[in-house]
């Protein structure tokens, strides 16, 4: 299994980003904080940790912007 988090087709799902980005520790935090209705992805709050992002996606997280950049 490799390190890199990117897919042959350039894209990583939320919940796989959001663990990359150091922004929680376990993908069951990531799961809680998706679900919770924390994370935004382009604007709009995204409830799915298998949302599929590509480069230029931006998602927001405690208040904060991450840009996917693959």
């Amino acid at each position: 299994m490799t390190n890199n988090p990117k897919e042959s087709s350039e894209m990583i799902r939320l919940g796989q980003f959001m663990k990359w980005q150091n922004l929680v520790q376990s993908g069951g935090e990531a799961k809680i904080r998706i679900q919770g209705g924390e994370v935004m992805v382009n604007g709009c709050v995204e409830t799915r940790r298998g949302r599929q992002l590509v480069t230029g996606d931006r998602v927001t997280f405690d208040g904060k912007h991450y840009e996917v950049n693959l």
